[in-house]
């Protein structure tokens, strides 16, 4: 656990901000550290664009599908979902704990000539300031945290009622374990060695237990899966490794 200066109770990881931040420059080179995102980035944009206009009734393949829709990319990092999510219509706050990524992210966008507001800030700095947003997104965010449980409570309090939670993460099974760490970072090596700590992941069952204590009912659950073949990453069926999840905030209903 960490305090920022305003004293606001933090769920945010000191170390794993910190070693995150240490990798910013190579947010946007996707044959680096960060390949691995950007390899599984169509796949997830696309579940995301999808559910969104559903849940609005848009069309998802028009133009724009997202105009007007207020998101919010919790752990943005360097901007890889928040810019597409902009592109797409919606009006979009990154936020992260690294001062590095939110930098390197703000520098991307400029050069894009994307108007997309970002903050260093932890959710817990969002939810006290008052904020609301049609869509929390907080991907391949979860496994990092502190506290589960307050980090899913402060992301259900920044949602607006009748929105939507759409986080992404790994599963804690001994698939996961088997490819995830084994596979993923001490023989492909697509990851640093100790990036992820097995004992973190949380079951789909597990984020829906919070949630569900904050007003938000699971309304999907999806595998995001790999295909070595292919060398690319689609929506499935498996939610053993990789999983998708989206939750409705309905609060007194």
């Amino acid at each position: 656990m960490s305090r920022r200066e305003s004293g606001t109770a933090s769920s945010v990881d000191a170390r794993e901000v910190a070693a995150f931040d240490a990798k910013a420059g190579a947010w946007w080179d996707a044959t680096g550290v960060h390949a691995p995102l950007h390899r599984l980035n169509p796949a997830r944009l696309g579940y995301i664009r999808d559910r969104i206009a559903a849940h609005r009734g848009r069309d998802s393949l028009g133009p724009q599908p997202l105009a007007g829709v207020r998101v919010i990319d919790i752990g943005c990092g360097g901007g890889l979902v928040t810019e597409p999510m902009a592109r797409l219509g919606a009006v979009v706050r990154g936020i992260d704990a690294g001062a590095a990524a939110i930098a390197v992210a703000r520098d991307h966008a400029a050069g894009q000539d994307l108007a997309i507001d970002y903050r260093v800030a932890t959710v817990e700095d969002t939810a006290a300031e008052g904020g609301r947003f049609d869509v929390v997104l907080a991907l391949e965010i979860v496994e990092h945290v502190a506290d589960v449980g307050a980090f899913l409570a402060a992301a259900c309090a920044i949602a607006a009622d009748g929105g939507l939670i759409i986080l992404s993460t790994l599963n804690r099974t001994w698939k996961s374990y088997a490819l995830a760490i084994v596979g993923a970072e001490r023989i492909l090596r697509w990851v640093p060695p100790g990036t992820h700590d097995w004992s973190r992941f949380p079951a789909p069952a597990e984020i829906a237990r919070h949630l569900r204590g904050h007003g938000a009912r699971v309304t999907d659950v999806s595998g995001l899966v790999y295909d070595p073949v292919r060398n690319r990453w689609s929506i499935g069926r498996d939610t053993a490794v990789n999983y998708l999840l989206t939750a409705a905030v309905m609060r007194g209903r």
